[in-house]
């Protein structure tokens, strides 16, 4: 495993995520921990050190330019789906549109979460992790044999699928320089939208940050859950 960590390519990685975070496009997502946190009463750990009053405006200010980004991104995302102005195969009408996107972002939050309650209740004792029936069928049907790395598989396979047609969902196909740019924008930011980092951000926070953040509050919920064990069975399906 540590030849994987062992070299350059994966010290770039490091650097470069960490320049991600550092430049506050995603912060948006610690406001939604925090809020998890609190619904849960459970109290945020960190190793870090407290921070200053310059550290913490610098920190919000990040957390504010963050939301202001993620509410545009799907301000963008919206109006170009109702004005029929994105990669969608031209027969799809718009309301089926706008479900799919709204279904697929759930489905894959759904199997995001999934991984993080699977681990998280694997520490726990049957009894005390599955509290319904759909637990006890998950519980059951998970510790079989290798159904918890199977299901990884097919879950990596649904979750391909999906962002595949949220990218063509999400992606923009305006022509520049014909005055129909999103939001009467000019030509040089459409063609910094047409690029689709919005959609990018957009689908990381909804479709995959604030759902691990909530099952690693509330890993039983998500474990108790009847998608979930529907979701397992198609899993194991995939990858069989």
């Amino acid at each position: 495993m540590i030849d994987f960590i062992n070299n350059y390519l994966a010290l770039f990685t490091l650097y470069f995520a960490l320049g991600i975070e550092f430049s506050g496009v995603m912060h948006c997502a610690y406001l939604i921990q925090y809020g998890v946190a609190l619904v849960s009463g459970e109290e945020i750990k960190s190793n870090e050190e407290p921070r200053t009053w310059v550290q913490s405006i610098f920190f919000w200010f990040r957390v504010l330019l963050s939301l202001t980004v993620l509410s545009f991104s799907l301000a963008v995302t919206l109006v170009a789906l109702f004005q029929g102005k994105t990669t969608m195969w031209p027969n799809v009408p718009t309301w089926a549109s706008l479900l799919s996107f709204v279904f697929l972002l759930i489905l894959v939050g759904m199997l995001e979460a999934m991984q993080i309650s699977f681990y998280a209740c694997a520490k726990m004792k049957k009894d005390e992790r599955a509290t319904s029936f759909f637990g006890k069928k998950t519980g059951e049907l998970i510790s079989k044999k290798n159904n918890l790395p199977a299901f990884m598989i097919g879950r990596q396979l649904m979750v391909v699928s999906c962002f595949f047609i949220l990218a063509r969902v999400t992606t923009l196909d305006v022509e520049v320089g014909r005055g129909e740019n999103i939001f009467g924008v000019s030509d040089a930011f459409q063609s910094f939208l047409n690029l689709g980092l919005h959609a990018a951000l957009l689908m990381t926070i909804m479709g995959a940050v604030v759902w691990k953040l909530a099952a690693s509050a509330f890993p039983k919920v998500f474990f108790n859950a009847p998608f979930t064990y529907v979701l397992l069975w198609i899993g194991l399906c995939l990858e069989w």
